[in-house]
């Protein structure tokens, strides 16, 4: 967690101060998955953000906004063990993908067709996966 909170901190994601109608698990059930904890720990303290870290324009949903943007898109329909967390601001969302045996990969994929195949991983973790974007890492297309 140390890695996430000096991320946090260097680039002032907004401290959530106040208490949201959306839970952690209205959307672990709306997802039928179980939520990383680094992520969950985002959620719980921090608002979304829409900014560039590192050299990437990022833009990742607040816990009020998870469950609509989903469906907006049909995400966790389509596309299984996913749900999106955000976008890159370019058609493409940035989701989080849980394998049958539990491993998490933060990946990369367009909106318009939803299909797993076009996936692209850009972390291991929600953590890993900002620590590449601060490291200046590419991936985005």
């Amino acid at each position: 967690m140390e890695d996430l909170q000096e991320i946090i901190v260097k680039y002032s994601f907004p401290i959530r101060d106040i208490n949201t109608s959306v839970t952690i698990s209205e959307v672990e059930s709306y997802a039928n998955l179980k939520l990383p904890e680094d992520y969950i720990f985002y959620l719980e303290n921090y608002f979304g953000i829409d900014q560039f870290i590192g050299v990437e324009f990022i833009k990742l949903w607040s816990l009020e906004e998870i469950i609509e943007a989903n469906k907006s898109y049909n995400i966790v329909e389509e596309l299984t063990r996913t749900i999106g967390i955000g976008t890159n601001g370019s058609g493409e969302f940035i989701g989080i993908e849980i394998d049958q045996f539990d491993n998490v990969k933060i990946i990369l994929s367009p909106f318009i067709d939803l299909n797993s195949k076009y996936n692209t991983e850009i972390g291991t973790s929600f953590t890993d996966f900002l620590v590449r974007l601060d490291n200046k890492i590419e991936w985005f297309s």
